[in-house]
């Protein structure tokens, strides 16, 4: 692993890349692969990096990540929702 990230490091190098943008685009990379495979659950994560949950939202502000396309599957309904779902196909097999 450490000799990908220094092909990836030298490569931003040779590229121009900043040392802000480079750590900005890890970050966002970093982030992103742990929200994912939490499936965007906030506070797992935060517990996980061992940061706190406002820190974790505030780097998901400015670092512009959208939280709803990095949940893998999608959320339950609310439980009101799901009475009227339960009851349409209650009465569709009767």
């Amino acid at each position: 692993m450490k000799e990908e990230l220094e092909r990836l490091v030298l490569q931003m190098y040779r590229n121009g890349l900043r040392y802000s943008e480079a750590v900005r685009e890890f970050q966002r990379a970093f982030l992103a692969t742990v929200l994912r495979a939490e499936n965007a659950n906030q506070v797992k994560v935060a517990k996980i990096l061992g940061i706190h949950r406002n820190t974790l939202r505030r780097q998901i502000r400015e670092l512009e990540l959208d939280i709803k396309a990095l949940r893998v599957a999608r959320r339950r309904p609310p439980s009101s929702e799901r009475t009227v779902v339960g009851q349409k196909r209650a009465r569709s097999t009767q």
